[in-house]
């Protein structure tokens, strides 16, 4: 079947329209965004020393010289709550059942994406991004763009992966505290963000339907859209955090590696053999009795 150009754009536009109009919408909800400096303090401080977190919070946690290990450890630790919360939520409005479907769809899709949202944030300040909303009502156009590639990370966009270690490139290089904007809005990046944005509408968009014939049956509607989110968002988080962890800005700097060799304060073995032997015996004598006492 041919389809004319002029409808395939039209058809790409709009998907695009709808992705962008969920996300801004979402953003909106109470609770979906993290402050930055509050959420490092708490996730950090069971795993971290108060100077630690302090540099983490008015630097990054790289910076701060944080291990990767330890980062992995708090970012289970808030994809473990995210994917709870948002599973409990949306098995909740599964369960009014088919009467309800046009009200309950419609805020179960905003929910998702917003804690879709919270999770990128979380995982992003702990691997060392910079904070992604400026304060203003509405998302800018950088942070728009962040937050879509992202999302097609999440979904396991190849396209977006490239796109998403290229922003992070830019900020090593320029060590910058602020994102990229000429990157994300005219630079190299923009093309990809606009095709991600299209797929992602229309990925979405048969999500909503999948959704919409799970919660059609009350009650048993609940446990599937239940599973059905749970089964979806863990796995999506993941594959965020693995590869956000494994970016070079995410990378630890300054810290004291274990087992780190420190310079012993006794001669070379070429001084040793220049002392006389009577020397060297009461020395080895002292040091036995310090070991001994």
């Amino acid at each position: 079947m041919y389809v004319p150009a002029m409808d395939m754009d039209k058809s790409s536009e709009n998907a695009e329209s709808r992705f962008s109009a969920l996300l801004v919408g979402a953003a909106r909800l109470p609770g979906v965004r993290i402050d930055r400096e509050a959420y490092l303090r708490t996730a950090l401080r069971r795993h971290c020393s108060e100077e630690d977190i302090r540099r983490a919070t008015e630097e990054t946690p790289a910076a701060a010289g944080i291990p990767l290990d330890v980062l992995e450890r708090v970012a289970n630790e808030s994809i473990r709550y995210e994917t709870a919360k948002v599973s409990a939520i949306s098995a909740a409005t599964g369960l009014p059942g088919l009467l309800a479907m046009p009200a309950t769809v419609p805020a179960d899709l905003a929910q998702y994406v917003g804690h879709m949202l919270r999770i990128s944030q979380k995982l992003a300040y702990l691997y060392s991004w910079p904070d992604l909303f400026s304060g203003e009502d509405d998302l800018d156009d950088a942070t728009r763009s962040v937050l879509t590639l992202f999302f097609g990370v999440m979904f396991g966009t190849q396209s977006a992966n490239a796109a998403v270690g290229k922003v992070a490139q830019a900020m090593a290089e320029q060590v910058a505290k602020t994102l990229p904007r000429k990157a994300l809005t005219k630079g190299v990046v923009y093309p990809v963000v606009k095709k991600i944005a299209q797929h992602l509408g229309v990925k979405m968009t048969r999500e909503t339907f999948a959704k919409s014939v799970s919660k059609a049956v009350p009650v048993v509607g609940a446990v599937v859209s239940g599973g059905f989110t749970f089964a979806t968002f863990l796995p999506m988080s993941k594959r965020l955090k693995k590869h956000l962890s494994g970016l070079e800005i995410a990378e630890p700097t300054g810290q004291v590696l274990v087992g780190e060799v420190v310079r012993d304060e006794e001669p070379p073995a070429a001084d040793e053999a220049k002392i006389p032997k009577q020397g060297r015996d009461w020395r080895i004598g002292r040091r036995r009795k310090e070991i001994e006492g």
